[in-house]
């Protein structure tokens, strides 16, 4: 049988809702509302049945779909920016006061490399907390663990040592994920309070970031910046009317992703978009104070 491939949530959730001709699953909870300027699609997974179902683990999903922001480049960061940073401070709650930032992925492979770009426009205060100018702000603490076959370490490894040093509150895992469709490729942004399996959007997938694996909470921050090929393939087939594919004809292509031909830039914007969003979350700040601090 053939499978669509996509790390989010809201898709699954919509693949599996046209499969069984149903409104919703048992045990998931989904809604979308617009609100600053962006749909905003919340799914909760709330039975182990609905996870098995989706290939999810239980939790909140919140995707931001930044296309409509995206027409308008003038103040694109800024709205941007402004929408997932409230949608990440209410995913987080009110108790978090320190925060590790992890930026997942290959910072030399473009769409891999939405984490650790991200990270380099994250405000670092662990080390300001002690001066009076920053006794408000939440302790954030960034690292880039980069990836096994460069480090020999799995980022799993890197992050629990750090975990036990630095003792935050939580962590904030910011990864490239896949999506079933080119039209959300760079648009898309989804948040979890699940935790994330490094490099599962480039097919790599490596050992998981959660609560069990770090001992704190892990919130995920994934941008789809690849599309499974075999994916691609039956998506542009089913919107011709062609269902009835031979399944050996797409064997063998599940490794090839597709991505935009432009990822340079859109990674180098969404990039900024996710640090500034993090930081708004966190910090005391708004949006012209960040930017004087970041330069």
């Amino acid at each position: 049988m053939l499978q669509y491939r996509t790390d989010l949530a809201m898709e699954a959730h919509e693949l599996l809702c046209a499969k069984s001709r149903a409104q919703t699953l048992s045990g998931v909870d989904s809604r979308t509302v617009f609100r600053r300027g962006c749909s905003v699609t919340s799914v909760r997974i709330d039975t182990e049945g609905a996870a098995r179902q989706l290939g999810k683990p239980r939790g909140r999903y919140v995707t931001l779909d930044l296309s409509p922001l995206q027409k308008n480049a003038d103040d694109l960061l800024e709205r941007a920016s402004r929408a997932v940073g409230a949608e990440l401070r209410a995913l987080l709650g009110e108790n978090v006061k320190s925060v590790l930032v992890a930026g997942l992925g290959n910072a030399n492979m473009t769409p891999d490399a939405i984490g650790p770009r991200s990270a380099e426009h994250v405000l670092v205060t662990r080390h300001l907390r002690q001066n009076g100018a920053f006794s408000a702000f939440c302790s954030v603490s960034v690292l880039t663990p980069g990836v096994l076959g460069r480090t020999g370490i799995e980022a799993m490894e890197t992050l629990r040592g750090t975990v036990r040093a630095v003792q935050p509150d939580a962590v904030i895992a910011i990864d490239a994920l896949a999506s079933r469709s080119l039209m959300r490729l760079c648009s898309t942004v989804q948040l979890s309070d699940t935790g994330i399996v490094p490099g599962s959007g480039v097919g790599n997938h490596r050992c998981p970031l959660s609560r069990d694996t770090l001992g704190v909470p892990v919130y995920a921050i994934g941008v789809p910046t690849v599309v499974d090929a075999a994916t691609l393939t039956l998506d542009v087939l089913e919107e011709a009317g062609k269902s009835d594919v031979d399944p050996a004809a797409l064997r063998g292509h599940e490794t090839v992703m597709v991505t935009t031909r432009d990822i340079d830039a859109q990674i180098r914007e969404l990039s900024r978009v996710i640090g500034y969003g993090i930081d708004l979350a966190l910090q005391p700040l708004d949006f012209s104070e960040l930017c004087a601090l970041m330069g």
